[in-house]
């Protein structure tokens, strides 16, 4: 019997098949080796034991956590054979960092790298809202942390909203979940006042999810004001790091974010009393000086005739002064007036005289006057001859007479 014959294509084709039903998904346990980005989406990398070398693949977006060659992790993916290389490799959808060491060690690559591009920054935090309306909580609702935040929430404060965003917080889906849940409240068209992201304690690898790149970016980008309480006191999540406001619980995060009523009740009764403490003082002054006013009024008003009279010889006085000085003003402007006159007067006759010099002067240089005398102007062209070289013979000349005026031919110059 011949055996059957089948391309390579439907051999790798018959592998990944089987590949597909046998083990569709797979969590593999290794150190990671060659790891490198591809035009910042494409991740390649192997992962090898003592003995063996895996091929890896997955796209960019899914890795949550910074990963570097030496890193024991954990992929979950779909083992296959590609058929232009007949490389066989795995197609990696999850990574997670096997060990609390190696947890560490990534946690301290990312927050190296979001704290060089200042989402860290202090300069960044904002001032939460002294009396909060509306408060976003980012959580599981089955939880402690849930019940605990309500319960401190209620007992130090009344009439706040509470809007829950039920989210897993371990988990590979607790990251997209939790970035979800601040991207629902970031678009909402009345924004919370307030955004809280809290979870009871745990080992590092349950509160890894509030140290991935995601969370950490979506906590540090978002538009309201952000307090996060992940864990006990001793714990620190880089959404700590990113947040606004840190509180070591979740606990102390309901404390955080609303004041106590008690604390505010002493302090409205400190006030007020402080307030009637010195309304009275102001009272009891003020009464003081009334007291005095009228006092002085009614020793006032015990000699109202010297006063009278005391204050009409003073404006009689007074009155004697001004007319005296108005008597003198008047003496003065007389005066004035009279010496302004003669003044006037001694300025027009020089005026005159000086006017009747001006007119002989002007007299004795009139043309008309020595025409008069027998004197001519000749004329050649409108313009007065001064010299005979000027004309020559043929000239017409207007000859101008003390009465009347001539024309002549020059025959001879």
């Amino acid at each position: 019997m011949n055996p059957q014959v089948i391309t390579v294509s439907e051999f790798l084709e018959i592998i990944n098949e089987t590949l597909a039903v046998a083990y569709p998904e797979v969590t593999i346990e290794g150190e990671v080796s060659g790891f490198k980005v591809s035009q910042g989406k494409f991740v390649f990398f192997d992962l090898k034991d003592e003995s063996s070398v895996l091929n890896c693949f997955m796209m960019a977006f899914a890795l949550k956590l910074p990963i570097e060659d030496g890193m024991k992790i954990r992929v979950t993916g779909a083992p296959k054979v590609f058929p232009r290389s007949s490389k066989f490799s795995v197609t990696v959808k999850a990574v997670e960092l096997a060990g609390e060491g190696e947890l560490r060690r990534a946690m301290e690559l990312l927050k190296a790298k979001l704290e060089t591009e200042g989402l860290f920054d202090p300069a960044r935090k904002r001032p939460l809202p002294a009396f909060p309306e509306r408060i976003g909580l980012i959580t599981s609702g089955t939880s402690a942390a849930y019940a605990d935040f309500i319960k401190i929430l209620g007992a130090r404060w009344n009439g706040v909203e509470v809007l829950l965003a039920d989210v897993s917080v371990q988990g590979a889906q607790a990251p997209d979940q939790v970035t979800g849940a601040i991207e629902y409240f970031n678009r909402l068209a009345e924004p919370v006042d307030i955004l809280v992201i809290i979870r009871g304690g745990g080992s590092l690898e349950d509160l890894i999810a509030f140290s991935t790149e995601p969370v950490a970016r979506a906590v540090a980008t978002s538009r309201t004001p952000t307090v996060v309480g992940v864990g006990h006191e001793i714990d620190f999540s880089l959404a700590d790091y990113a947040a606004d406001v840190r509180a070591a619980t979740p606990t102390d995060a309901a404390r955080l974010i609303v004041p106590d009523r008690k604390e505010i009740t002493a302090r409205i009764k400190h006030d007020l009393s402080r307030t009637e403490s010195a309304l009275s003082a102001a009272v009891a002054q003020r009464s003081s000086q009334v007291d005095n006013a009228l006092s002085r009024l009614a020793a006032y008003l015990r000699q109202p005739r010297e006063r009278v009279q005391l204050a009409g010889s003073r404006l009689t006085r007074g009155f004697d002064r001004l007319t005296s000085q108005l008597q003198t003003k008047q003496v003065q402007v007389n005066n004035y007036g009279r010496a302004l006159g003669n003044f006037e007067r001694l300025i027009l006759v020089r005026r005159r005289q000086e006017t009747a010099n001006l007119i002989r002067v002007l007299g004795g240089f009139d043309p008309q006057a020595t025409l008069s005398r027998g004197y001519a102007i000749v004329r050649k062209d409108r313009r007065i001859v001064k010299a005979s070289s000027a004309i020559n013979p043929g000239d017409k000349l207007d000859i101008q007479l003390g009465t009347g005026t001539i024309q002549a031919d020059v025959t001879t110059p």
